[in-house]
């Protein structure tokens, strides 16, 4: 079986495994999951859905975020870890919006990245739930899944891994994709211990074949 086989038939299995999937971050405005992504760094999606209602009801738009004092941000995300560097960060990111580019979050990746705190795979989450552009998000799950299942050679390097995937996915699934492999990397292809005879997808399963 060719990695292009591999890749359309999982496509199609997430598919009716995970018919509905969409980003786990609660986000109002499109500020909002810019910074809650950064929140998500080395933290669970739950964890940051618990922090941010207040953050945001606090900070309710770009120009607050962008006056905010450091110190205060850092109250409101301590739970969330690394929440200085975090902080730092989402007020520099907002006056960034702000004096650049006119409090508006930017479509590219390319602008993004320049975002204080801002990577690839944040930019992609991006482009690809705000926008609608094609998009491969490389968080944890993306990156250990797609080894796991024979569609990389393996890396844990975001940035490799993300090419791999764009030569194989079509680009009207790239996102979807994504989503629903974070998704069966949390209920089922765990980290420590994969619960392979409960996998949907493990006849397609690079590993699961060994």
């Amino acid at each position: 079986m060719t990695k292009k086989q591999r890749t359309n038939l999982l496509i199609d299995g997430l598919k009716k495994e995970y018919p509905e999937v969409k980003c786990a971050l609660t986000y109002s405005k499109p500020h909002e999951l810019l910074i809650a992504t950064r929140l998500s760094a080395q933290c669970t999606d739950k964890r940051v859905n618990m922090v941010t209602p207040a953050l945001f009801e606090r900070f309710p738009d770009i120009e607050s975020f962008a006056m905010a004092e450091v110190s205060e941000v850092e109250e409101y995300i301590k739970s969330c870890g690394l929440y200085k560097t975090k902080a730092a960060d989402i007020v520099s990111m907002c006056q960034m919006l702000r004096d650049k580019y006119n409090s508006e979050v930017p479509d590219t990746i390319e602008e993004l990245v320049k975002l204080p705190g801002v990577g690839r795979k944040t930019a992609n989450l991006i482009v690809g739930d705000l926008y609608s552009k094609p998009a491969i998000v490389c968080d944890t799950h993306v990156i250990r899944l797609s080894g796991r299942l024979g569609l990389t050679d393996g890396t844990k390097d975001a940035l490799s891994v993300e090419k791999q995937l764009s030569a194989l996915l079509p680009k009207s699934e790239s996102l979807g994709f994504c989503h629903r492999l974070v998704w069966h990397g949390r209920l089922v292809c765990t980290a420590r211990n994969p619960r392979c005879e409960e996998c949907s997808v493990s006849v397609f399963c690079k590993q699961f074949s060994k």
